[in-house]
């Protein structure tokens, strides 16, 4: 019996033009032969089975033939290129580095440097997974590596450049090796079909290729290993058996059943799966990239992006045209998360099962899910709809009494034994030069002309009427959420006053210090978009009025009482610091 040999030696490219899926590297190498720019180390890098031993070995066949084609590749006439092709040529030195790694063998290799070839011009020498070489063999290399005789050549190559030390790199022409892509795999596993007279399915090659994860080697391997198993014919239905694969119909039927929102039918489908052997994970994972293939096919421009047969692709854009853009989206974000928290989940199975039950209830479920995050644009409301606001309004002061506590060092009345809501804040007078708001307007005249046209830039945005009593109840609200944040004096500080409704959507709210100013200002957009929110308003302007009390009843905050005392009493600062006290508000 014949020995066998496998399709991954045997139909090894022998010249550049027939490696697969590198041009822009045999481009490069070739135009260096060319034009005699050849350097003399060269760093071959990337993943498993992507033809950097065997662009090494064509490199220094072409480089030693003494009759070079046009296209600057091997004649494999001349006796250096059949010296070559028997495995007798002197010229060429290929040394294991991850056996031969350290510094002995590396002196030894840099002895047969010194020594010129016999026939030819150059001397290469190929170290493969140089990575591997230790800490002593790299220094002991670098001299030679950097300063070499001119007739030898070094090819380093590795998966692992991040290993290799900086020095080494910088003597070298580093080459970057790509993945080759399911399309260039698919191609050449048919050559090697039509070659060996073997029938294959275009659809199985596919999977083969994808199963190979970019790296050709594997893909010669795994084809050879479906040979033996299915024999001359090569069927997609073969390799998903072998590969124990699951099948693209699984995927398209469950989908059915998900658009379908036929949450039995999809839980008999992964059943199914189950029992067939597959796991969950994985079907997890192969699911989501069916949804991101049904993405991509909805668009001509990314349809090119699909890595399936014809007729796949054929059945992908068929669905996709059943699924809309958010539906897709959606799902692929409860794929992703189902994904993440798969391994840390004690019941797995549940885990799957719940994530297709949220799929098959997208439409149902999502839309209400968006309400309540307010996802969607705020309905217009109804004449009769303004005194559903004020119902929760006695819930909302029950915490009342609890946040307006009397501020410590208080001179006059505390705040909790005013009125709960003050319906008119006691202001005396309102200087214009410190007449500052949130929104920058100089005038609640002016203010009110830019909540119109804020307004109309918001366009379709909610712009409703709303009383005094539901605006008091809505800060009430905020304030007392605030607390629950660990900022009880600054809700102390809101309560203090009652918010004032002006012309049409300007509020006007009395502060009584700088510091309350500057603590407001820092909180404008949570506290604009609060209200704004909740009162379905999106015109909304605040303003704030610098006021002094008829009764002297305006105390000063903490951090003004903190600057007085500090002016009288300069050691107030130390002492603050040695027992870590903080200022409120």
């Amino acid at each position: 019996m014949d020995n066998f040999i496998v399709s991954a030696r045997k139909y090894r490219p022998a010249t550049f033009n027939t490696v697969v899926g590198q041009a822009h590297i045999t481009n490069t190498l070739k135009n260096a032969i060319k034009t005699g720019h050849l350097a003399q180390a060269f760093l071959f890098c990337g993943p498993r089975g992507v033809g950097k031993t065997t662009c090494a070995r064509i490199l220094a066949k072409t480089i030693n033939c003494t009759n070079r084609t046009e296209n600057t590749e091997a004649c494999d006439e001349c006796e250096s290129c059949k010296s070559f092709n028997s495995g007798a040529s002197h010229n060429v030195f290929e040394l294991d580095a991850a056996s031969n790694n350290s510094v002995d063998d590396i002196r030894n290799l840099i002895d047969q440097v010194r020594y010129a070839p016999q026939l030819g011009a150059y001397k290469v020498y190929v170290i493969d997974e140089v990575h591997m070489l230790s800490q002593a063999a790299f220094n002991a290399f670098l001299k030679t590596l950097e300063e070499p005789p001119k007739h030898a050549i070094f090819i380093l190559a590795t998966t692992e450049k991040h290993k290799i030390i900086p020095t080494i790199l910088s003597r070298c022409q580093i080459f970057d090796f790509n993945r080759i892509q399911i399309e260039d795999i698919a191609h050449h596993l048919a050559f090697i079909a039509k070659s060996e007279h073997i029938t294959a399915e275009p659809e199985a090659l596919h999977i083969i290729a994808q199963k190979a994860d970019g790296a050709l080697r594997d893909a010669c391997s795994i084809f050879d290993q479906i040979v033996s198993f299915a024999g001359n014919m090569v069927t997609y239905k073969a390799v998903i058996d072998n590969l124990n694969i699951l099948d693209y119909d699984y995927y398209f039927q469950i989908t059915d059943a998900i658009i379908g929102e036929n949450i039995p039918q999809a839980l008999l489908i992964f059943n199914d799966i189950l029992n067939n052997g597959f796991d969950g994970h994985n079907f997890i994972a192969g699911l989501g990239d069916h949804f991101r293939n049904l993405l991509v096919s909805r668009d001509g421009e990314t349809v090119q992006l699909l890595e399936v047969g014809g007729n796949i692709k054929d059945k992908y854009k068929e669905q996709s045209g059943k699924c809309s853009l958010a539906f897709l989206v959606k799902g692929l974000t409860i794929l992703n998360r189902t994904d993440i928290n798969y391994k840390s989940s004690k019941n797995q199975r549940l885990q799957v099962e719940l994530a297709l039950m949220q799929l098959c209830s997208i439409n149902s479920i999502g839309t209400d899910t968006e309400k309540k995050n307010d996802l969607i644009k705020p309905p217009a409301k109804k004449e009769g709809q303004e005194t559903k606001k004020e119902e929760p309004k006695a819930e909302i002061q029950k915490p009342i009494p609890k946040i307006q506590e009397p501020l410590a060092g208080a001179a006059s009345p505390s705040i909790a034994s005013q009125p709960p809501i003050v319906k008119k804040p006691l202001i005396k007078t309102a200087s214009p030069s410190i007449n500052q708001h949130l929104n920058t307007d100089k005038s609640p005249e002016q203010a009110a002309a830019k909540g119109k046209e804020q307004n109309a830039i918001n366009g379709n945005q909610a712009s409703e009427k709303f009383s005094q009593e539901v605006l008091e109840s809505t800060w009430i609200k905020y304030a007392t959420e605030l607390k629950t944040k660990g900022k009880t004096s600054y809700g102390v500080a809101l309560l203090s006053k009652t918010p004032v409704l002006k012309e049409e959507s300007v509020i006007e709210f009395s502060i009584t210090s700088k510091t309350m100013e500057e603590t407001i200002n820092e909180d404008k957009m949570n506290l604009l978009g609060f209200l704004r929110k909740e009162l379905n308003n999106y015109s909304i302007m605040i303003n704030l009025v610098m006021t002094t009390s008829e009764e002297k009843t305006n105390l000063y905050t903490a951090t003004d009482r903190y600057k007085r005392l500090l002016e009288k009493y300069p050691d107030l600062s130390k002492f603050r610091q040695a027992f870590d006290l903080d200022i409120g508000y």
